[in-house]
């Protein structure tokens, strides 16, 4: 009787049919005090109130009850990500209001202690917790997640893994994350080491069949370590109940602006994947996956990026700015010109959300006042 609940939750779903290029896109979210700024476990409220409001998209909880998570809809166009994230933000502010708390962007906060939190009351996010022991209250991170229509799901993986090759890039645009329990990290995304510590975490397997993915989850299930696709804690996975990949490595950003200006450089990367069809990936190309990974989390736009297919040491900066100039072309009949080049000017200036966290605390000099300024850009940008 076992054996036939584990083989009947081995079974993968089939790939199913969505829109070549459109997104979707979640975002979890911190809920702090107005009193010293500290996470604050108002998730159950914050849901009850937000079911009065008629949204775009979704709210749902997180693992623990100081996180909220919020998603658009299946969008066409960055413009449409933007205008559904601002309405579901404006409705969330709105509420916090209601409750004298705040809500904040960012990748980590930067002074909550772990053991203060309280998992959410949940059957999957309980069971999570008795496995995992600690390591889910440590999961208090937030992080962006991009999901990206694929025509089919043999297009899929070979999408999944040419955007691996643009993980340190995700990462060092994205990152938010420099502060932990009231301390520097000395990392731009301290918020992705949380995530190393969990088993199915990394990067998925070089397949780039369908068939061979399905014989690779069959292979893996059937050892009962995994029970679906939401075990595995991949960089980038592919959903094929939606018809997507859906790329996890981003920390949450500290405005809306931000978060939908991530996933046009997404969009117009899978643009280009698709018409272009500029390379072909191999198993070769994760020999510096790793580095190239701690290098965009470590030291952000000042890193180091090793090109898979030659080996070149170059300034991630460099190839970030040479990969923007080629995504132009793609960017224009998607509307996502404006977006890239707002990427392209923080990175001409070495600025990303990390920065503006570290600025701001070397003005302050009070991690809280940090937060407080953070939850106002957040509900105006």
């Amino acid at each position: 009787m076992e054996a036939g609940r584990v083989a009947q939750a081995a079974k993968l779903e089939p790939f199913q049919h969505s829109a070549a290029l459109s997104l979707g896109v979640e975002l979890e979210l911190q809920l702090v005090n107005t009193h010293d700024y500290d996470l604050a476990p108002y998730s159950d409220e914050m849901l009850r109130l937000m079911a009065g409001h008629k949204l775009p998209g979704a709210v749902v909880p997180e693992m623990t009850s100081s996180m909220i998570e919020i998603s658009t809809g299946v969008c066409q166009s960055t413009a449409q990500v933007q205008e559904e994230l601002s309405a579901i933000r404006d409705a969330l502010v709105k509420c916090a209001d209601k409750l004298n708390i705040a809500v904040v962007g960012g990748g980590t906060h930067p002074y909550q202690q772990w053991h203060e939190r309280r998992i959410y009351d949940k059957p999957r996010f309980r069971e999570l917790s008795a496995l995992y022991g600690y390591l889910s209250k440590q999961f208090t991170i937030f992080g962006q997640h991009v999901h990206v229509g694929c025509p089919d799901a043999d297009s899929a993986l070979l999408m999944l893994h040419r955007m691996s090759r643009y993980i340190p890039h995700f990462i060092a645009l994205s990152a938010s994350s420099p502060f932990v329990q009231g301390q520097d990290t000395q990392f731009d995304s301290a918020r992705l080491n949380s995530v190393f510590a969990f088993p199915m975490s990394g990067r998925a397997p070089f397949t780039l069949r369908w068939e061979e993915f399905e014989r690779f989850f069959a292979k893996t299930t059937r050892t009962g370590v995994v029970r679906s696709m939401k075990d595995f804690y991949w960089d980038i996975r592919p959903k094929p109940e939606y018809g997507t990949i859906e790329i996890r490595v981003f920390d949450t950003p500290l405005t809306v602006r931000r978060a939908a200006a991530l996933a046009a450089f997404v969009q117009c990367l899978a643009a280009w994947f698709l018409h272009d069809q500029p390379f072909v990936p191999e198993e070769d190309d994760y020999m510096v996956y790793t580095y190239n990974r701690f290098q965009a989390c470590r030291f952000g736009l000042e890193a180091v990026y090793v090109e898979p297919s030659t080996g070149q040491h170059v300034p991630l900066r460099d190839h970030i700015l040479a990969t923007l100039d080629r995504l132009a072309v793609h960017a224009r009949p998607l509307g996502a010109t404006k977006q890239l080049q707002s990427l392209a000017e923080d990175v001409e200036n070495a600025t990303n959300d990390a920065c503006w966290l570290r600025d701001r605390h070397a003005r302050e000099r009070l991690l809280a006042e940090v937060v407080r300024q953070a939850a106002q850009r957040f509900r105006r940008e």
